[in-house]
């Protein structure tokens, strides 16, 4: 049999370039994992405090609401139940990447709250209405960040 050289090396081509949605730069998604962690250990704190987290406020929107009618104790409080949601309504939907389960889990998260009030803590009470503040608190976060996310592809 004759001798047959090897066959040379064939050289590898060149990789094509990735799309350019994929080169865009992202934030790494443990910094919002991060936030969205320590966002929800706060949340079961004050959620899960075997007292009323406004016991020591309590007198002063007593006093505030006395002067300012508008500002009665349950408006108040409804506005604190709106704001405690709103990081979920803007770190949520960082993390899914998408906003469609947002609300779904936000009434699942509040529902579980409020039950575990009722069935765990003697001194809190839970409440329709705060569930409805905290679906709508993870509304308006939700909306604010489409809001910022429009404004800065413009």
């Amino acid at each position: 049999m004759p001798n047959v050289p090897p066959p040379a090396p064939q050289e590898i081509p060149p990789r094509p370039p990735l799309p350019a949605s994929s080169t865009a730069r992202r934030r790494p998604a443990s910094v919002p994992l991060l936030v969205l962690g320590g966002y929800i250990v706060a949340l079961a704190a004050i959620a899960f405090w075997p007292t009323p987290v406004d016991a020591g406020v309590a007198p002063l929107l007593e006093a505030l609401s006395r002067r300012l009618p508008a500002l009665s104790y349950h408006r108040v409080e409804f506005a604190a139940n709106v704001a405690l949601f709103v990081p979920f309504g803007v770190l949520l939907p960082m993390m899914l990447r998408s906003r469609d389960l947002v609300l779904p889990i936000a009434i699942v998260a509040t529902v579980t709250i409020e039950c575990g009030q009722a069935a765990f803590l003697t001194e809190r009470f839970p409440s329709v209405l705060d569930i409805i503040a905290n679906t709508a608190g993870a509304c308006v976060g939700m909306l604010g960040l489409e809001l910022w996310r429009m404004v800065r592809r413009r």
